[in-house]
């Protein structure tokens, strides 16, 4: 008897021991390619999912950005709404949810579809294990409403004919605070369960090409898809350069002259052909082609690169290069960023020229708008680039929080004593008279307000 009840324990065992292995086994190992799987019909977009409620999108300043409604009638649904006031304002954003292949979700809802999609809730203690249940989390953005508004309108007043984009950022933490994209989008006209007509839409708009700031797709994030020149905002990069590898540079004082002659090459001529030159400070703020030019042929290239490397630039060795190291994507956590590229060595050896435009943001250099931003707050918080972000957090439907965003460091760009001296100069764009800035903000200093560093390009 207490031979066979023996095996009997041996046996309980394991199966005991095999079933903990294969649950281990579809949890653990299994889990993503389950998770991926074509047929798991909780895939963002699958038809299923309509018929399951769905989490809020939610600003920083409390408005609700995306929600779900159910319809009436024999085939119920939850309909995805983006509420009118604020759906073309935050819709490369929040994104959109469809069924329609052509239309996949992106932005927000796709980033973080595992927390707003329905799920099993976690279990945190033996009677919730033991009576799982289903759930959505809300998700809570960076950006407030309210800045978001005066950046769409700032954007919409300027940019009628052609596209453009507007990020602001709390350099501190990565915070996107704003980000806006002219054009933009209504996001409900995807939000239907009509794959015929999310498709049709889908293709219509994508017809108009690839993310091109002169083909005005609306579905396209001007802010993170489209790097373009620079401009005089790569003059941070140029001067931080100098800091960093020439700064006997500092106490150099340029020609005044309206244009720069190149051998073999046309003339690099100032902007309107007016004549600048001068010291350090008197050049930034005039935002001074030709003095840059030089400056920049004086660094060299090697130089130049490395800068532009250390500020998140996949430096590239062709012309408009791609770039095949993924880790100078800035992590945002919006999918389809794309990196931005400065020339190498061998696309600018042999010309003066080519070296002298790429000082001054031009020639080779590609750039998205965020990562613009990032050079800036790199400059505001002491050399560091935090890695940007627009969530905060993920509550589920008892309050709690399931997700908290962690700010952490992205790249260490430069000395804290090379970004206060850039800053420093940077704040005579808006304070000098005669700066290119300085109209902008001379009422802002008379009315006693905060000095601003800038640059503008």
């Amino acid at each position: 008897m207490d031979r066979r009840v023996t095996w009997v324990g041996i046996v309980l065992l394991l199966c005991f021991a095999l079933l903990f292995l294969q649950l281990n086994n579809l949890q653990v190992k299994q889990a993503t390619p389950l998770n991926n799987n074509s047929l798991n019909q909780h895939l963002p977009g699958s038809t299923s999912e309509w018929k399951e409620p769905r989490g809020s999108i939610i600003s920083a300043d409390g408005a609700v950005l995306a929600y779900t409604r159910p319809t009436h009638g024999a085939n119920k649904y939850y309909l995805r709404v983006y509420p009118h006031r604020t759906a073309a304002m935050f819709s490369d954003i929040t994104g959109y949810y469809a069924t329609a292949a052509e239309a996949n979700p992106f932005g927000v809802e796709a980033s973080y579809n595992p927390f707003l999609r329905q799920h099993e809730s976690p279990a945190n203690s033996l009677g919730a294990l033991l009576d799982q249940h289903t759930e959505t989390d809300n998700v809570y953005l960076t950006i407030s409403e309210k800045l978001q508004a005066v950046a769409m309108q700032a954007l919409d007043s300027a940019a009628v004919s052609f596209g453009g984009a507007i990020v602001a950022i709390d350099p501190r933490n990565g915070d996107i605070l704003a980000m806006y994209s002219n054009p933009s989008y209504n996001p409900n006209l995807f939000s239907v369960n009509n794959f015929t007509k999310v498709s049709d839409l889908a293709t219509k708009l994508n017809s108009r090409g690839a993310c091109d700031v002169s083909k005005l797709n609306p579905l396209c994030n001007y802010a993170t898809e489209e790097p373009e020149f620079p401009g005089s905002t790569m003059k941070v990069i140029t001067t931080a350069a100098m800091f960093d590898h020439d700064p006997k540079l500092q106490t150099e004082k340029f020609k005044n002259r309206s244009s720069l002659p190149f051998k073999g090459s046309p003339p690099l001529s100032n902007y309107g052909g007016e004549s600048c030159g001068g010291d350090l400070a008197l050049i930034l703020a005039d935002s001074c082609d030709t003095a840059y030019a030089q400056l920049g042929d004086q660094l060299g290239i090697e130089s130049l690169s490395a800068e532009a490397h250390s500020f998140g630039f996949c430096v590239g060795e062709g012309t408009f290069s791609s770039c095949p190291d993924t880790s100078f994507v800035p992590p945002l956590d919006l999918p389809n960023t794309q990196p931005s590229v400065f020339p190498g060595a061998s696309t600018i050896a042999g010309s003066a020229a080519y070296l002298g435009y790429s000082a001054i943001g031009q020639f080779d250099d590609k750039a998205t708008v965020l990562q613009m931003a990032l050079v800036a707050s790199a400059i505001a918080n002491n050399g560091v680039i935090m890695a940007p972000h627009v969530v905060t957090r993920a509550v589920n439907g008892y309050g709690e929080t399931e997700f908290t965003y962690k700010p952490h460091a992205w790249l260490k760009v430069t000395s804290a004593n090379t970004a206060t001296q850039v800053r420093q100069l940077m704040t005579g764009v808006t304070r000098a008279p005669g700066a290119t800035a300085y109209s902008l903000f001379s009422g802002w200093y008379s009315v006693g307000g905060p000095i601003i560093a800038a640059k503008t390009g």
